[in-house]
C-alpha cells in the first residue's frame, strides 16, 4: 500500500491525495447520503415507519408541528415525505401520522436508495436545516453512530499495520471519534459529554423533558450535581415556565387595554410604600426573577392591597 506522500511523488496532483491511501472492495463504494438522488414515489402511510433509532430512544411528534399541519390540511399541497425504499420515514413523520389519522390512502414521496446505517445519517445532517430534531435528539442518534465511527477508526489501523490485535482505541484516534459525533450532531464536544452523563445518570422523566425540549442540556446537567432533587428542580422549572407564560399573557391584555401606561402605579411610592411596612409585613413578601421582557415589577393583589392600607400608594393619574 502506497502512502499520500510516494503518490504524490509519482506525480498525483497535490489537490486529488488527501490523508492516506486505503484498500476496499468496489462492492463497499457507495456515494455519501447527500449525494444520493431522490425519486418522486406514492406510497401507502401505513407502509411507512420511522428508523428502528427513532423508536430506540422513544422519539416522539412535534405537537406544533402537527398543530401547523392539521390547521391547513390540505392533501393536495402536503410536502413530500423523504423516506428509503424500505419504507423508513426520513423526513415528515408529522405528515405520515396525520395521513393515517385522515385516512389518507396515498402519500406523495421523495425515495432514497439508503441502508439503514445511510438513513440514520441523512436524517441527523438533514435535521439541521429545518430544526425537525432538537439537540438532545441529535446527540442520541448521533450517539448509536458511534460504533460505526470507531470501527472505522480500527479498520484504519489494521490497514496501516499500527497496533495490530487491539481492540482499544488510543486516545488520539477516541478523540477524534467523539470530535466526528459532535460535528456530526452539530454540538461541541462538551454538550456531547453532558448528554453522556444525562443518559448514564439522568431520570427517565428528565430524558423525556429534554426530548421535549422543556430543559436545555446544560440545565438539565447542572440538575445531575444532586442526583436525588432532578425531579424537584423539573418540577419547579414547569411551574416557573407557566408562571411566565401566564404573566406573559397578563402583560400582553395590559399593554393592549393601557396603550399609554394610564392607570399605572408610581414606581417611587412602591419603593416608599414597601420601605414602610413593618418588618413582619417584609418578611411575608417573596421576591424572585423571572425572564419576561421589558422592565416590569409585579405586586399580588394581595401585597397591593397592604400597601394600599398603608395610605401611601396611589395610581398616576389619567
Amino acid at each position: 500500500m502506497e502512502s499520500a506522500e510516494q503518490l504524490r511523488s509519482e506525480g498525483w496532483p497535490q489537490d486529488d491525495v488527501h490523508g492516506r491511501v486505503i484498500i476496499c472492495h468496489l462492492d463497499e463504494l457507495r456515494p455519501h447520503p447527500s449525494n444520493v438522488r431522490d425519486r418522486l414515489v406514492s406510497r401507502s402511510p401505513l407502509e411507512l415507519h420511522p428508523h428502528p433509532s427513532w423508536v430506540k430512544h422513544n422519539l416522539g411528534l412535534s405537537v406544533d408541528r402537527l398543530s401547523a399541519i392539521a390547521a391547513s390540511w390540505n392533501p393536495s399541497k402536503l410536502n413530500p415525505v423523504s423516506i428509503t425504499r424500505d419504507g423508513t420515514i426520513l423526513k415528515g413523520h408529522e405528515v405520515c401520522e396525520l395521513a393515517r389519522r385522515m385516512g389518507l390512502e396515498r402519500l406523495s414521496c421523495l425515495e432514497y436508495d439508503l441502508n439503514e446505517e445511510e438513513a440514520l445519517l441523512w436524517i441527523i445532517q438533514n435535521s439541521h436545516q429545518d430544526q425537525e430534531l432538537n439537540p438532545y435528539h441529535r446527540v442520541v442518534l448521533a450517539l448509536d453512530y458511534e460504533p460505526l465511527f470507531r470501527e472505522r477508526a480500527r479498520e484504519n489501523q489494521r490497514l496501516g499495520g499500527q497496533f495490530k490485535g487491539s481492540t482499544t482505541l488510543p486516545e488520539a484516534q477516541a478523540t477524534d471519534c467523539r470530535r466526528e459525533i459532535a460535528a456530526l450532531a452539530g454540538v461541541s464536544e462538551g454538550t456531547l459529554a453532558k448528554v453522556r452523563r444525562l443518559l448514564q445518570s439522568g431520570r427517565p422523566e428528565l430524558l423525556e423533558a429534554l426530548g421535549e425540549g422543556e430543559v436545555s442540556i446544560h440545565r438539565a446537567s447542572v440538575w445531575l450535581r444532586n442526583p436525588e432533587k432532578q425531579l424537584d428542580q423539573l418540577t419547579l422549572h414547569r411551574s416557573l415556565r407557566g408562571i411566565t407564560r401566564t404573566i406573559d399573557s397578563l402583560l400582553h391584555r395590559h399593554r393592549i387595554a393601557n396603550p399609554a401606561g394610564k392607570g399605572q402605579l408610581d414606581i417611587q411610592r412602591i419603593g416608599s410604600a414597601l420601605a414602610a411596612m413593618d418588618t413582619a409585613g417584609r418578611t411575608s413578601v417573596l421576591v424572585g426573577a423571572i425572564q419576561i421582557s421589558g422592565k416590569v415589577i409585579l405586586l399580588s393583589n394581595e401585597l397591593l392591597q397592604a400597601l394600599e392600607s398603608q395610605g401611601e400608594l396611589q395610581r398616576e393619574a389619567d
